[in-house]
């Protein structure tokens, strides 16, 4: 098939090393190599990082947050701007999440029902409300190549019961949220939402009922809610690589360097998490050496670059000592270097796995980064 006549939602994976998968997304907005890191961009912007400065370090798409953007500036706004992509001048893929995770998270003022989710806003204490067709018309409007259905996050620790039957309720609002945008309505692609909690057996039972439904992608949600992290890798083992073989995975909202290498080992083909550029503004940095704490007296004078292997603009142009200066001053300008590099650590943590399925030496690579960062699995 020639490159002008593939159709957003084509999938191919072009190599693969046991599990891990390099493979290509084809979106309105362009193709995306697989494994990929998304930067989150909550409210339409990527924290302390611009659209010029994400494309510069390799950033193929990046996210926005339904919730977050419904409320303010608010959808309709942003539809009458052309969409996100027009008024955030931004060219490349955007996925937006339902904001079921927002509002789940809100526990003391939300009400679930079957019809959905009953919310007040953050900003102001407005009562709002969500169903799967309002997250649709939401993200039809802000005009993300790639939308996430409404789903129920449970959190760690809930009983077997009461995850059962909100995987079926996440089930039906999947088939709601297919209905109100069905295959071959537009540009846009869905993704079903994998469920189940931490009872393998419900994973599969989530697993095969969104089947059924003609999405163009499937995601793990659910993960990173608390949980200890060998429970995290036992379900991400467990389910990943049962996702359908033909449609690109998601793993939602996980993502220390050790945890994005986990899902690829385990089938997953994209990846997000605020981590990268949170991390930033609090002074830890991700480096090919391992995490650097920026703040310690100990880089007062140190001239050398943050990391030497790294290829970004703060690591090629300012010293560990001017990094540190301006954390210590609380200069703006700290939180944008800081945020440049750990990005860019993360994209090139992918190009990396790319590069290293192609070649057959995934494993190397694991090993590699596990020699680094302390494997929280012994």
């Amino acid at each position: 098939m020639s490159e002008e006549k593939k159709k957003p939602g084509t999938f191919t994976v072009h190599a693969t090393d046991g599990h891990a998968r390099r493979g290509t997304l084809v979106t309105a907005h362009g193709e995306i190599q697989t494994p990929v890191y998304m930067p989150v961009g909550t409210q339409g912007a990527v924290k302390g990082v611009s659209p010029r400065d994400l494309k510069e370090i390799n950033s193929q798409i990046i996210l926005g947050n339904t919730y977050h953007l419904y409320l303010r500036p608010g959808d309709e706004l942003v539809a009458r701007r052309g969409g996100l992509h027009k008024f955030a001048n931004w060219d490349k893929p955007i996925l937006t999440d339902s904001g079921g995770f927002q509002v789940f998270s809100l526990e003391s003022i939300r009400k679930i029902t079957e019809q959905g989710v009953e919310f007040r806003s953050y900003l102001d204490g407005s009562k709002h409300f969500f169903s799967p067709e309002k997250v649709i018309s939401i993200q039809n409007n802000i005009g993300s190549d790639i939308m996430m259905v409404l789903d129920e996050c449970v959190g760690y620790g809930h009983d077997r019961d009461y995850t059962a039957k909100s995987l079926e309720m996440t089930t039906r609002w999947a088939k709601r949220c297919r209905d109100a945008y069905p295959v071959g309505s537009g540009d846009q692609l869905m993704f079903g939402i994998v469920q189940g909690g931490f009872h393998k057996d419900l994973r599969e039972v989530s697993l095969e009922q969104l089947r059924e439904i003609p999405f163009e992608g499937f995601a793990i949600g659910g993960l990173s809610v608390g949980e200890p992290i060998p429970d995290m890798y036992d379900i991400l083992q467990h389910i990943g690589p049962k996702l359908p073989e033909e449609k690109p995975r998601y793993l939602m909202g996980v993502g220390t360097p050790l945890d994005i290498l986990e899902g690829i080992a385990n089938g997953v083909d994209m990846f997000d998490c605020v981590l990268p550029t949170r991390n930033a503004r609090n002074g830890t940095l991700y480096t090919s050496l391992g995490k650097v704490n920026i703040k310690r007296a100990q880089y007062r004078e140190d001239d050398s670059p943050l990391d030497p292997n790294c290829d970004c603009y703060t690591c090629r142009t300012f010293s560990k000592a001017y990094l540190r200066h301006l954390y210590t001053a609380k200069e703006l300008l700290s939180y944008q270097l800081n945020s440049i590099h750990n990005l860019r650590f993360f994209l090139k943590l992918t190009e990396e796995a790319r590069d290293a399925i192609e070649k057959g030496t995934f494993a190397d690579l694991r090993k590699k980064y596990e020699a680094v960062y302390e494997s929280p699995v012994k």
